[in-house]
């Protein structure tokens, strides 16, 4: 299977979910769920042999890097982690000259970074494949995983209710996206000042009309809840907003993953966090370390989803 796509997609920058079809995106899942399995008998899949990441990281991390350098090694190639105090980017250097500098000795760059901007700037310069690690706008590589352990979980994503709790930052945006290529209905539960832009919400809509799913905003937790077949949440600080986090903290109150939001949701509904938590805000203990929390198995798939990405474009 591995082999079969990657000529359609390699080469292609991995930055953004709308980027790709449903199509793709379903190829990306299957892709990631047969890396799974084959590790999971001890399979090897050196499918990169020989091939080199160069890992740009300008925000810290533990599943990113974890996954991805893991990732690279299980497909028989090499990751180098570049901090911004490691490379000259940290002094001043332009994105555009590292990316071509880079892109010569490279086969892939991943960059985890504030900045949306700089992502496409560096893939503007890049002659290799870039993929997106996180931006303060998007997160497609954990929604990639997400999907794929949504239809581990639920046999199927098109047609389900995925309903996002808290503040509309770069999970819920790429939720938004990436749930709507696919078909789901999509429901953001957030409050005023905290909900995600017109861009992203006008591009939500136009994946829904092709897709059969649908978009939505709702201010109200329990409202948003109603029925729902995955339950997702986030930190309400994310990384750099941590002056914000006692403000947030009173905005956000009402804003908790607990059991009885999972009362009013569907009653195999799964519980979803991208990771850190914290416990006690954004979602309990009881509902962190509760049945129908798949937190954890979530955060594995960031492996298997990663390892997907760089086989298909790299």
């Amino acid at each position: 299977m591995v082999q079969l796509f990657k000529d359609a997609l390699r080469g292609r920058d991995f930055i953004c979910l709308n980027d790709f079809t449903p199509e793709e995106i379903s190829h990306m899942i299957n892709v990631a769920i047969q890396l799974k399995a084959e590790q999971k008998a001890g399979i090897p899949h050196p499918i990169l042999q020989g091939k080199t990441l160069g890992m740009i990281f300008t925000k810290s991390s533990t599943r990113t890097r974890v996954a991805f350098e893991v990732g690279i090694y299980q497909l028989g190639g090499c990751g180098l982690f570049l901090s911004s105090r490691d490379i000259q980017i940290g002094r001043g250097e332009p994105i555009k000259d590292t990316a071509r500098v880079l892109s010569r000795m490279v086969d892939g760059i991943m960059i985890r970074t504030f900045s949306h901007q700089e992502v496409l700037d560096l893939a503007y310069y890049s002659s290799v494949p870039v993929i997106n690690g996180l931006t303060d706008y998007l997160h497609p590589t954990q929604v990639l995983a997400d999907l794929m352990t949504i239809k581990e979980y639920k046999g199927r994503i098109k047609g389900l209710k995925l309903v996002y709790i808290g503040d509309g930052n770069n999970m819920a945006n790429s939720l938004l996206l990436g749930g709507t290529k696919m078909g789901m209905h999509v429901v953001v539960a957030s409050p005023k000042g905290y909900q995600p832009g017109e861009e992203i919400m006008n591009m939500a809509q136009q994946n829904a009309l092709l897709s059969g799913g649908s978009a939505g905003i709702l201010e109200d937790p329990a409202e948003a809840a109603r029925d729902a077949d995955v339950l997702y949440t986030d930190v309400w600080a994310s990384m750099g907003q941590e002056e914000e986090s006692e403000t947030r903290k009173k905005v956000f109150v009402s804003y908790q993953v607990n059991q009885d939001l999972l009362k009013v949701a569907h009653p195999g509904a799964i519980v979803m966090h991208c990771l850190p938590a914290h416990r006690g805000e954004e979602i309990t203990e009881e509902v962190m370390e509760g049945p129908q929390s798949v937190v954890y198995e979530e955060a594995e798939n960031r492996l298997h989803a990663h390892k997907a990405i760089m086989a298909l474009v790299m």
